[in-house]
């Protein structure tokens, strides 16, 4: 069965709400946030300490964004996924690692700097650097829908809509929400009135 290393609302969320609409058997380890510092007998799973883990017979993954598409390949086919010879492959590629790498990143410093660091090391200035620097990234997530698009690719749900909608649910846990074009705040209702997301927010609850 697969195995999944999580802490609610990280970015461990992404292959829980996958798991969630692919509708496999998974078994869930919660973990409180950090993991590293607060609960260290995890470094023998990931000595890196971070989440999400995943593990899968043999196969042991610790990125968010590349475990949905192994997750929608190994246990596809699936319209999760792009296929290469679909007009929007190399959209469906790039939004999967957009939403991690160029939505998430910036994130995490407004994070750390804002609400996880001591009050005596806390930087105000980068928090919000950061958190205007997310929000100016957003605008190519309101571009692509700025045409009445439901979703980032092929016209249905992908696996890179999960990759990007978890970066608007930390922007909503930032309280970045407020600044959301219609656009998104559309699209995020949409995200979030699947069954997958539900069953995943419900999944997560001690």
């Amino acid at each position: 069965m697969i195995k999944l290393w999580h802490c609610a609302d990280a970015r461990s969320f992404r292959p829980l709400w996958a798991l969630e609409e692919l509708a496999l058997p998974y078994r869930l380890h919660l973990l409180p946030f950090p993991p590293r510092v607060r609960q260290p007998d995890y470094l023998e799973h990931n000595p890196l300490g971070t989440i999400p883990l995943l593990v899968d017979g043999t196969t042991r993954m610790t990125e968010s964004a590349a475990i949905l598409d192994y997750l929608a390949h190994r246990y596809g086919p699936s319209p999760l996924t792009v296929a290469p010879d679909e007009a929007d492959y190399g959209a469906y590629l790039d939004w999967l690692h957009r939403g991690e790498a160029t939505l998430t990143f910036p994130q995490t410093l407004v994070l750390r700097y804002r609400m996880l660091e001591p009050e005596e090391r806390r930087l105000p200035q980068v928090a919000d650097d950061y958190a205007r620097w997310f929000l100016s990234r957003l605008r190519s997530v309101d571009a692509a829908l700025a045409d009445g698009r439901e979703y980032l690719c092929e016209d249905r749900f992908t696996m890179a809509d999960i990759s990007v909608g978890y970066a608007l649910l930390l922007a909503r846990t930032l309280k970045l929400d407020a600044d959301f074009p219609p656009a998104i705040v559309s699209y995020w209702q949409r995200l979030t009135a699947r069954d997958g997301y539900k069953a995943a927010r419900a999944a997560q609850r001690p």
